[in-house]
């Protein structure tokens, strides 16, 4: 679709003029080339190890653990064996989308 929008132009009569073959070659490397960067900034983005470092507490059976880099609050879910509260850690893993009426910021810890 990018491509058809770079490459329309408006119709005219010809005239013996010869198409600019080198125009069109051009404009279809750059958007390539274009492409080809948002791809590898996206799986580079999407293959980064993500971590939280903060502080653990529980409240109402919860164990949560705040960032110390954007300061936001996790609820921490999955591998969460040998984790007490007041504990100082770094966890990997990834951060899910709240779902709830809360929107409670959800951390699932690798194990």
């Amino acid at each position: 679709m990018v491509l058809s929008v770079v490459l329309a132009k408006p119709a005219e009569a010809q005239s013996g003029k010869i198409v600019n073959t080198g125009a069109i070659v051009g404009r279809i490397v750059g958007v390539a080339a274009a492409v080809v960067v948002v791809t590898v900034v996206v799986l580079h983005q999407s293959s980064k190890k993500r971590t939280i470092t903060g502080c653990v507490n529980s409240e109402e059976n919860i164990m949560r653990v705040t960032d110390e880099k954007d300061n936001r609050s996790y609820s921490l879910s999955g591998n969460t064996t040998g984790i007490k509260p007041g504990d100082r850690i770094t966890l990997e893993g990834k951060k899910v989308k709240p779902k709830g009426a809360d929107k409670t910021l959800v951390w699932v810890a690798k194990g």
